[in-house]
């Protein structure tokens, strides 16, 4: 629209939505009250009444009757025979009023347009009768009736008001402000929805390129798309900075960790160990974490079933409850989950796993595993025999550093990061995790990964 600013738009767009409206109004006043261009004339029969009137009644009458004849639009008088000067149009051939010729007959002498010196000229499109008309009727051989009559409105040569040809003028001018509105709003909305799915985390979202927009939707645009940049820019920095602590003190972990070897105490030495197992433990869900939000986890077509199956065993090793059950698909019973593929990173995996089993463990006393196929998905239930989880406690307790127990002390729980790197890696990997209720008492960890079909 000719480089016009959003601001000049909207005020043309609003500009011509009220001429619109205010021409309607006017075309509706028009033709609620029936006029046209020759409604302001006086019909032939009110001319032929008034005429045989005053022939019927005396001249001293006449005042009377000529004052209650006479209107703002219509004047009424009586005059010789002769002429006055002025400059006039003879209309007296045109078609529009032959039904006064017709109805009049001999007594009508004229029809004249008064240009009184010079004659309104409108455009072809409100070209209309301005000027008075005069109409001259014979009552006698000595006086002759003159009737002139005023358009107090202008009308159109097809005989419509001016209103309906302004009203479509304005319809034009509405139809094209909606265009134009709808033009400038449907950027908009791409670009909304474009920035509803940008995530810090994830892979930078291609925002709308809005060729034909008003310089200030394209800055708009513009100032989103430096916003994606410098919030990715930020995340990959930060987790990058936690990635090189973590690896720094995981390197001065260990070393600690060799160093307590030499510590007599054998109780105070396994209470180190511990201690610095934990934190490692710890920086290594940090680790996975970061990964997974800058998209740097790696991706391998692997079994799903050996590497749980790993995980149980290592649990029954050290005497843990541990059972795992892989059942039919529910589309098709005679095809088991034996074989369960998906693409993924193994060893984000295996902490999750690994994450989950041991807090069900932990919390629940025992860990109950069902892996089965539905559809297009992997569906794996952990069930422990616990207390449970509170309804209006289990979203928020997969934020980072949230535990039902609240002391923070490290003997009763973890540091609250386990469900929270959980859902963060099952979501990276295009899946869902939630929390639900076990059939017979304890809580129920539900994770759907997306399976592999070649």
């Amino acid at each position: 629209m000719l480089g016009l600013s959003l601001s000049r738009r909207l005020i043309a767009i609003g500009g011509a939505g009220l001429l619109a409206l205010w021409i309607a109004l006017i075309s509706f006043y028009y033709l609620a009250n029936g006029l046209s261009r020759t409604t302001s004339n006086p019909p032939p029969g009110q001319i032929a009444a008034i005429a045989t009137l005053l022939k019927s009644e005396p001249e001293d009458r006449w005042p009377l009757l000529i004052d209650a004849a006479s209107s703002p639009v219509l004047d009424v008088r009586i005059t010789g025979t002769d002429l006055p000067p002025g400059e006039t149009t003879d209309l007296w051939d045109n078609t529009e009023y032959r039904i006064y010729r017709e109805v009049l007959g001999q007594d009508l002498l004229s029809i004249r347009l008064l240009t009184q010196g010079r004659r309104i000229r409108r455009p072809l499109l409100f070209k209309g009768v301005v000027n008075p008309i005069q109409f001259r009727v014979r009552l006698s051989p000595e006086r002759v009736l003159v009737m002139e009559t005023r358009t107090p409105f202008i009308v159109t040569w097809f005989g419509l008001p001016v209103g309906l040809g302004a009203g479509l003028i304005g319809t034009l001018f509405g139809l094209v402000a909606m265009i134009a509105l709808h033009r400038e709003i449907r950027p908009l909305t791409r670009l909304a929805a474009a920035v509803d799915r940008i995530d810090p985390t994830g892979t930078p979202v291609p925002l709308p390129k809005l060729k034909g927009a008003a310089p200030e939707t394209r800055a708009l645009v513009n100032a989103f798309e430096r916003l994606q940049t410098r919030l990715h820019a930020i995340v990959r920095a930060r987790l990058a900075l936690i990635g090189g602590i973590q690896h720094d003190v995981r390197t001065f972990a260990t070393r600690l960790r060799l160093r307590l070897e030499h510590i007599p105490d054998e109780v105070v030495r396994e209470k180190a160990v511990a201690d610095i197992n934990d934190m490692i433990e710890l920086l290594d869900n940090a680790m996975l974490a970061g990964r997974a939000g800058v998209g740097a986890l790696d991706e391998e077509l692997f079994d799903i079933v050996p590497l749980l199956e790993a995980e149980v065993a290592d649990r029954r090793a050290t005497g843990g409850r541990v059972t795992l059950a892989v059942l039919p698909a529910e589309a098709a019973p005679e095809t088991a989950a034996e074989t369960a593929l998906l693409i993924g990173d193994r060893l984000a995996l295996r902490r999750i796993f690994a994450n989950l089993i041991d807090n069900a463990l932990k919390y629940g006393g025992a860990a109950h595993l069902r892996l089965m196929v539905e559809g297009e998905w992997l569906r794996l239930t952990i069930d422990d025999e616990g207390p449970g989880i509170p309804s209006d406690q289990r979203e928020i307790l997969m934020e980072p550093f949230v535990r039902l127990e609240t002391s923070r002390a490290r003997k009763t729980g973890g540091a609250g990061l386990g469900l929270a790197v959980a859902r963060n890696l099952v979501e990276a990997h295009g899946g869902t995790l939630a929390i639900d209720d076990a059939p017979v008492r304890g809580a129920r960890i539900i994770v759907r990964l997306p399976l592999f079909r070649s």
